[in-house]
């Protein structure tokens, strides 16, 4: 078949534009042939909270990327829209995790299936943001008008998508592991790549930080009195996407200054394999979530995880089994959290996750999304 993804890639960075790489890695592999159409302006650099929206990685091998769409014009929605409708791929698939996308995505998609041949579907990260603003519901609903199907990939999400369209067909895929961040390596090898001591132990916050993803929560819990005296050290790794000056204020107020091992930039693709590897539980205590890449790239590296009971968090992490569920308070996480290092727990998780990670195969990603873009020709 004919592919075109529409979204996120290089010379952009993020799980968006990994993501979308690597399925088109997973369809070429399967003998489509592939073609990726992303942005000229994907946000606005005034509206985009981070430092930069580049990635400072080459561009992936063997990819054919395409640098065509303008966010914020309508006329190169309209222009795009005809050049993909005359172009007429089989299967389209657009990543939709933004309302703001909505009038973009959603005109070219209209366009495109006037020509009644190809198939639009959209793989959700999610339909109604974590941090929400007025309009959403509009906005999405115009995009959820514009496809022919779904994949969502949480049960939280796929009741989202219902609530909007009870017609087009949807179905249910978790995210697949990120399985494109090298290979796995020892944790001394890691420390020695990130200068840190071997010997210590370590927890690991990792990704943008927004205040939806509750470091707030972590800090309180690392306040802990018997953290205090351990070797046991916190890691927060990723980029401020909300203002930093509260952590470091609440930080100081909980008595952390100086235990607290800051790597407060993006952390780019090839160095993300060194945190992982370091790292001997991995820690995501959400405040709201629907899933999170950050999961799949713990169960390739076969980390533990310690995730809130919020969203599809508890779907892909089953309690007791890879790692923990836990509320959203401070003394519950940190019970857990000095409960894995107390009882030497990560050998008998790690047995769990061997057999968990395998539900979570790329194959299985690219079977729901062609059961549902042909769903009609099968029946």
């Amino acid at each position: 078949m004919k592919v075109l993804i529409l979204g996120t890639s290089h010379p952009y960075r993020g799980g968006i534009a990994a993501f979308n790489e690597r399925l088109a890695k997973q369809f070429q592999d399967q003998g489509h042939e592939v073609i990726i159409y992303t942005f000229t302006l994907q946000y606005p650099s005034f509206i985009f909270p981070g430092k930069t929206q580049y990635s400072s990685d080459k561009k992936p091998d063997k990819l054919n990327i395409k640098r065509k769409v303008n966010s914020i014009n309508p006329l190169n929605w309209i222009k795009i829209g005809h050049e993909i409708k005359r172009m007429a791929p089989d299967l389209v698939i657009i990543k939709f995790w933004i309302p703001s996308m909505a009038p973009c995505l959603g005109t070219i998609s209209r366009i495109i299936r006037k020509n009644k041949h190809t198939k639009i579907i959209s793989v959700l990260d999610n339909i109604i943001p974590h941090e929400k603003r007025l309009g959403d519901r509009t906005l999405a609903s115009y995009f959820v008008s514009s496809v022919d199907g779904f994949v969502a990939m949480s049960e939280s999400v796929l009741k989202d998508v219902n609530a909007f369209d009870q017609n087009k067909p949807s179905i249910l895929s978790p995210h697949p592991l990120y399985d494109n961040f090298g290979p796995k390596m020892s944790k001394d090898e890691a420390a020695k790549k990130l200068n840190l001591p071997k010997d210590d132990k370590y927890m690991l916050f990792f990704g943008f930080i927004r205040d939806y993803k509750g470091l707030e929560l972590l800090l309180r819990s690392y306040a802990d009195k018997r953290f205090r005296n351990t070797n046991i050290k916190l890691i927060v790794a990723g980029e401020f996407y909300n203002n930093s000056e509260k952590y470091f204020k609440l930080e100081k107020e909980l008595g952390l200054a100086g235990r607290i091992l800051w790597h407060n930039n993006f952390i780019p693709d090839n160095e993300v394999r060194y945190y992982f590897n370091l790292a001997d539980i991995i820690v995501q205590p959400y405040i709201s979530a629907t899933q999170s890449g950050v999961t799949q790239i713990a169960y390739h590296f076969e980390k533990p995880m310690l995730v809130t009971k919020v969203g599809g968090l508890a779907e892909i992490v089953p309690d007791g089994k890879v790692g923990y569920v836990v509320e959203k308070d401070p003394n519950e996480i940190s019970e857990k959290l000095l409960d894995f290092f107390k009882n030497d727990r990560e050998q008998e998780f790690k047995t769990g996750i061997l057999r968990e990670k395998t539900k979570y195969s790329w194959d299985n990603m690219t079977k729901a999304i062609l059961s549902i873009a042909f769903k009609h020709q099968k029946e």
